[in-house]
């Protein structure tokens, strides 16, 4: 295919197919029907000479040439989008998906003031939720798979501050700390608990990978001590649920027990050994960064923050 004579269209049903995995969903978000869109996509794959998307049960599969075209597609749609788009955005003729990853008790915070953003002001605006399975999801953002995350990712943010060429942009919304929770009634719950006390009890960990070692073990392994990590779980609502009806202890951000839906039935307790403080994140592509709509994103999230501070939703 020659360059002179591509039709940029069929870059936005790539890119649209690319964002949904879906080709149903993609001709909705592009208005065009389903046929139009796979006689695209085929127009596609004959000027490149790649399949390019697979039929699946659940959609389709990226192949390895179109995830590596992806990336470069959707930055330079978007800039141009950007160029064309009048000074005067109005959020509520926008018509478009954005691809979100957040910890399901992060999301619960979020996501209900956003939804009625949406409702009021943005009708044309959808959310795709996705889990967020690693502490680090630049991978991701580059890769396209997610347009914004928020959460804590230990590291990522101090090494995106010393790489300025990175085109991970992030904004930190706010800081919180761990503390220890158990159940009432717990036989540790009436008493400050002492390093003992806590490395004899049975523990709940909170990995979204599912690996049992996190920044606790960390912190108890320069001590010269462990503990038994009886369970492991990937959502934070299944640890309130857990922990609030056993003898197990857990670890959790303060500003997240709201979210398990239990706080009537845990107990807090600072811990008996210091942890670094939980900095949350917004991570989002530089690709993405002047697209008015993804400006509005961001800026209800950080406005949704800053209410749930001055209201005390968030205990930090």
């Amino acid at each position: 295919m020659s360059f002179l004579t591509l039709d940029l269209n069929l870059l936005r049903v790539f890119d649209a197919v690319m964002s949904e995995q879906n080709l149903t969903r993609a001709a909705n978000r592009l208005a065009m029907t389903q046929p139009a869109v796979s006689n695209a996509l085929k127009r596609l794959r004959d000027g490149l000479g790649d399949e390019l998307l697979i039929r699946t049960a659940h959609g389709v599969r990226p192949t390895p040439r179109a995830e590596e075209l992806w990336p470069t597609i959707r930055k330079a749609l978007a800039e141009l989008e950007a160029a064309v788009t009048p000074e005067t955005f109005d959020v509520s003729k926008t018509q478009t998906t954005f691809r979100m990853a957040m910890a399901d008790a992060t999301a619960a915070l979020w996501l209900p003031a956003l939804v009625r953003a949406i409702e009021r002001d943005a009708p044309g605006i959808n959310v795709r939720m996705v889990p967020l399975t690693t502490r680090d999801p630049r991978p991701s953002l580059l890769r396209g798979d997610i347009d914004l995350t928020i959460g804590f990712f230990p590291g990522v943010v101090n090494q995106l501050a010393t790489e300025p060429s990175s085109p991970i942009r992030h904004e930190r919304l706010y800081t919180g700390h761990y503390v220890c929770v158990m159940r009432k009634n717990h036989p540790l719950a009436d008493q400050d608990i002492t390093l003992d006390q806590y490395c004899d009890a049975n523990h709940l960990l909170v990995s979204f990978s599912g690996r049992a070692h996190g920044l606790v073990s960390d912190a108890l392994a320069q001590l010269g001590r462990q503990r038994r990590i009886l369970l492991t779980v990937n959502q934070f609502f299944t640890a309130g649920q857990i922990v609030a009806s056993s003898n197990l202890l857990t670890v959790l951000p303060r500003h997240l027990i709201g979210s398990t839906g239990m706080s009537e039935d845990l107990i807090v307790r600072e811990l008996p050994f210091n942890l670094p403080a939980v900095h949350v994140d917004m991570l989002w592509h530089e690709r993405d960064a002047r697209s008015p709509a993804h400006k509005w994103l961001r800026s209800k999230l950080v406005a949704t923050t800053d209410e749930a501070l001055d209201s005390g939703k968030l205990k930090l």
